[in-house]
């Protein structure tokens, strides 16, 4: 393998946080007779493994300093970093300075992230900000001419094969190793950099000088900062994507934990992209009615089921009898522990995914009898404060779509057509503004009891998913017509009549939407005709 460009590696600079896997590097070095400069536990690791360690404080001169702050921010040590010994100048230099060359460099950094998670305190999480490393793995990446850089515990092995048959690297190697080194620090800085965003805001001293445009430009900055600067980490490469000729993986917040992508997966094969997709989406849908207990099953990232009840089992009897032929093959989410007598309902039903903040022991024991079916506790609920979609070269990016504007409260409604609804119609009404969150466009949902009996999504235009979820609540097996004496919703205005109209000969006696077209007056007179309630919101939940 050895071409003109490879170099041997005869001294390397080694200074690690995470101790695993370094025995394979220092059975090399000891074969090798490789010159070892450490820091710190490192040296001691190093030393226990029986590797002859010169300590990094023998070569700068200086004690380590600053309980640790201080220990390789030294040009003994980044000019033999950096050191181009291609360049002759640069040779020259270093013998004239008494100061000899690294060939490889192997750092990992401290532990910000999880130092972050463990839900420390801020000086505690201020001294896990790596300086020296991150420089270290700069400094060597930026010359990967003559330096060979590891920063990834995978590569030990590698790395120890390359040291012990004297090879070393090559330039192209290197190179590709530089790439992995920029792109770790890079990851490193992106976390801290997501963590000072909330943990330091702009203080209100600073707030006070500013004008009114300025203020304006700054909370459009806070929202949206100049460079969307963050990172995730590869937990799962996924059997394949959203088709089988897809290939995908699981990315996780490394500032997070205890969310739904943190999910522990407690029973079934492990989880495939669409059940991501369909559990989060579910997830989400059944959240939105919190602190109330509902269930939302879901499909193709669609609820055909949502409903609240006083236990969990009554809100997924009521959520499931929506759609029974769509439920099967789809995804359970559940606001509340699931207890014994939902999962009896649930053992029946073919069921892709669950997932719950909790399960009672039995219940759990019984759902484990289901082999194919994935049970996922999550113990927090939804936090996603932005929502993220990648377009051919960009990005777009939004605040969260939640249940929190001012015309999501009925107090805000305005009564356009009919009597105010009785306090069980305005319980269905706002059951049912709530729920046409979760649902795609154009979306149309019936309610009844705190209960979707009818969702119609999808559609390119409103008539046709009017229909549907009119056809959907009135297709059960009993033939029980369950739009008469229901309320609606639509998720956006009605732009014509037509579509409303569907809603009021199926014998919807309320319905809420945002209003705004230019043919609202036309729509509100339909409505005075039919004698239907109607109020509208101001706030539309369109979801493409």
């Amino acid at each position: 393998m050895t071409d003109s460009t490879s170099r041997p590696i005869k001294r390397a600079l080694v200074s690690v946080y995470h101790k695993d896997g370094i025995e394979v590097l220092a059975e090399a070095f000891k074969k090798a007779g490789t010159a070892v400069v450490s820091t710190g536990s490192t040296a001691k690791k190093l030393q226990e493994l029986g590797v002859d360690v010169t300590p990094v404080e023998k070569v700068t001169g200086f004690p380590e300093s600053l309980d640790g702050r201080v220990k390789t921010l030294d040009p003994h040590v980044h000019a033999g970093i950096l050191a181009d010994m291609t360049n002759p100048e640069h040779v020259a230099q270093l013998k004239e300075l008494g100061i000899e060359p690294f060939d490889m460099v192997v750092v990992n950094l401290y532990p910000f992230a999880d130092t972050v998670r463990s839900g420390a305190n801020e000086a505690d999480t201020i001294e896990k900000i790596d300086i020296g490393g991150p420089s270290m793995v700069r400094g060597a990446a930026k010359n990967s001419a003559t330096v060979a850089v590891i920063t990834d515990k995978n590569d030990y092995a590698l790395a120890a094969e390359r040291v012990e048959n004297g090879e070393g690297f090559t330039l192209a190697e290197r190179r590709y190793l530089a790439a992995k080194a920029f792109a770790h620090t890079a990851s490193y800085d992106a976390t801290i950099i997501e963590w000072a965003r909330t943990a330091w805001p702009k203080p209100d001293t600073l707030k006070d000088l500013q004008t009114e445009e300025s203020a304006a430009a700054e909370k459009d900055t806070e929202l949206f900062p100049q460079t969307y600067t963050r990172t995730w980490d590869k937990s799962t490469v996924l059997r394949y994507g959203e088709n089988s000729h897809q290939e995908a993986a699981l990315y996780l917040d490394p500032l997070s934990s205890g969310d739904f992508a943190h999910a522990e997966l407690l029973h079934g094969k492990p989880m495939s992209y669409n059940n991501y997709v369909d559990a989060d989406s579910a997830w989400r849908s059944c959240w939105d009615f919190a602190p109330r207990i509902a269930v939302a099953v879901v499909k193709h990232s669609n609820p055909c089921g949502l409903a609240i009840g006083d236990t969990v089992a009554e809100a997924h009897r009521k959520a499931h009898a929506c759609d029974p032929m769509s439920a099967y093959g789809g995804v359970i989410a559940a606001n509340a522990t699931v207890s014994l007598e939902m999962a009896q309902a649930v053992k029946h039903i073919f069921t892709e995914v669950i997932v719950a903040p909790d399960y009672e022991p039995e219940a759990l024991e019984l759902l484990k009898t289901k082999k194919n079916l994935r049970i996922l506790r999550v113990p927090t609920k939804p936090v996603l404060d932005q929502s993220i979609r990648q377009i051919d070269g960009g990005l777009l990016v939004q605040t969260t779509d939640r249940i929190d504007a001012p015309g999501d409260d009925p107090a805000n409604w305005q009564l356009v057509s009919g009597e105010a609804a009785d306090a069980a119609t305005l319980k269905d009404l706002e059951f049912a503004w709530k729920a046409i969150r979760s649902v795609k466009s154009n979306a149309i949902l019936i309610a009844h009891d705190e209960a979707t009996v009818g969702v119609g999504m999808g559609q390119v235009n409103r008539v046709d998913s009017a229909k549907l979820a009119v056809e959907r609540a009135n297709t059960l097996a009993d033939g029980a017509n369950r739009t008469k004496g229901s309320v609606a919703a639509s998720d956006a205005f009605f732009p014509f009549a037509d579509g409303f109209q569907i809603l009021a000969d199926a014998g919807v006696t309320a319905v809420v939407q945002p209003g705004g077209s230019i043919r609202d007056e036309e729509v509100i007179e339909a409505a005075k005709k039919a004698g239907v309630t109607m109020y509208l919101t101001g706030t539309r939940h369109f979801f493409h």
